[in-house]
Order: structure tokens, then C-alpha cells, then sequence
């Protein structure tokens, strides 16, 4: 991993990695030093099997403040060409968080904004603190979504919820962002870090097969159809029977005890 003071990564707990973005002078905004580092971090991840699950989180009171934009309003002359030449590595950089192939949960300790919002959409599952606050300002900078925040909010609260965050562009509590759908969880402020681990390390103590597999078919809101969902099932489900977990986790419940899952 390319070495950076602004992001962190830590393996608090078996299978469970953390990535931080820890530059809480700047509200974790996303720096280009700090972009490289993330898709290098991405890359290790990806690699490495004994990664279960994927916690993203901020340091400091925010998660994260969204893409640096000083260099937009310093370059006034910018063609549109040579600013979507540089917009579009950038979404692409910070969604490759949707390569990993196990579940990804974002902690959302403080202000979640603009791309850093769309960070946290990225992710499989929302769990947001206690005075955590969410939007998507875009529109009240005088700019278009971008970070593929136009397909990612609908995905995760349905159109009318997306077009009024997104057209307001208006900032939301945790306690609406879970009314929403934003987020599937409200923690306590105190608590937070330790039962978001907590969660990550039951999701890592899952059969990692069924895990990853689950992961992808909920992906990008799901199946097509019915009939894809079946499909999907049809073959996605007997993988798994096959495995040595699957005897494994019959023989813990009978058993009553903690099932040991190995991937094989």
C-alpha cells in the first residue's frame, strides 16, 4: 500500500480490515494523495483472501467532507473536457471500493457530504453515530451530482427519497437518514466504534463462499428479475452446499456451538 498519513488501515480483529481516512483538519476530504492510497489500499484488499469484511470510516468528528475542490474553483479557465478528464478517474478511484468481493460496511462517525456521501452509498451496509449528518449539496455549490451519486441514492432510498436530496439538496440527521433508508442503523456516539466492530466481526465469523456470493447477487439493487433471481439461486446456492462450511455449520447447530468456517 502506498504509504499515507491521511488513510489508515488496521486489522482490529480476524478477517476485519478498517480503512480510515484520517486527515480531520481537512473533515477527510478527499485529497489526491489520499485518492492513491485508497485505490492501493483497494488493490492489497482485493488480493487477499483472508479479508472478510471491509469497515470504511472517518477520523475525527467527520466521515467524510467529499472531493477536495479547491483546484475546480482555482481553474476557472478549465475546459470541459480536461475537467471531465480528470472527474471521471476520480469517481472511478473511490467506487473501486465496489471491486472488493466481501461485504463493505461504512461507519459513518460524523458529516457524511457530497462524494462522501456517495462513499458511504458505495458501501453494502450504512451504520451512522448519533449527530451524524448526510446530504448530497451538490446542486447548492452550483454543480451536477457527480460520484455516481445519481444512480447510487436511488438504489439505496428509492427514487422520490433521491430526487428530493438531490434537488434540495438538503442536509439530514441520522435519526431521518435511517427513516430513509439511508443508513440501517443509529448507534450511540460512545458505542460506535466498538459495535460497528462488533457487527463487522459477526459478519466475519460468517462461511465466507455464502458471504461474498450473497454480497455480489445484492449488488447494484439486485436481480433483474424474478426469474434472474432464481437462476442466480440455482446455481449460486448448490456452490455452496458443496462446501466443507456447509457440513461444518450443520454440525455447530446440532451441536450448539460456534461454527469454525474456513472458505474450503
Amino acid at each position: 500500500m502506498v504509504p499515507d498519513p491521511h488513510l489508515r488501515l488496521d486489522r482490529p480483529a480476524a478477517g476485519v480490515v478498517v480503512l480510515t481516512l484520517d486527515n480531520p483538519d481537512r473533515r477527510n476530504a478527499m485529497s489526491e494523495e489520499m485518492t492513491t492510497s485508497w485505490v492501493a489500499a483497494v488493490d492489497e484488499l482485493a488480493g487477499d483472501r483472508s479479508v472478510r469484511v471491509v469497515v470504511v470510516t472517518g477520523a475525527g468528528s467527520a466521515f467524510c467532507s467529499g472531493g477536495d475542490t479547491s483546484w475546480i474553483a482555482g481553474e476557472p479557465d478549465a475546459s470541459v473536457s480536461d475537467l471531465r478528464d480528470r472527474m471521471l478517474p476520480f469517481y472511478r478511484a473511490w467506487l473501486s471500493l465496489r471491486r472488493l468481493e466481501v461485504p463493505t460496511v461504512a461507519a459513518v462517525n460524523g458529516a457524511a457530504i457530497g462524494a462522501g456521501l456517495c462513499l458511504a452509498l458505495a458501501c453494502d451496509l450504512r451504520f451512522a453515530a448519533t449527530g451524524a449528518r448526510l446530504g448530497a449539496p451538490f446542486v447548492r455549490l452550483g454543480m451536477h451530482p457527480g460520484m455516481a451519486a445519481t444512480w447510487l441514492l436511488p438504489d439505496v432510498v428509492g427514487p422520490a427519497h433521491a430526487r428530493d436530496l438531490l434537488l434540495t439538496g438538503r442536509m439530514v440527521d441520522a435519526e431521518e437518514a435511517l427513516r430513509l433508508g439511508l443508513v440501517s442503523r443509529v448507534i450511540a456516539a460512545d458505542d460506535f466504534r466498538d459495535e460497528v466492530l462488533r457487527t463487522a466481526s459477526e459478519i466475519a465469523a460468517t462461511a465466507p463462499q455464502p458471504s461474498r456470493l450473497t454480497t455480489l447477487a445484492l449488488r447494484d439493487g439486485g436481480h433483474a428479475s424474478f426469474e434472474a433471481a432464481l437462476q442466480w439461486e440455482a446455481l449460486a446456492q448448490p456452490v455452496t452446499l458443496a462446501t466443507e462450511d456447509l457440513q461444518e455449520g450443520i454440525a455447530a447447530a446440532r451441536e450448539k456451538r460456534a461454527p469454525r468456517f474456513t472458505g474450503h
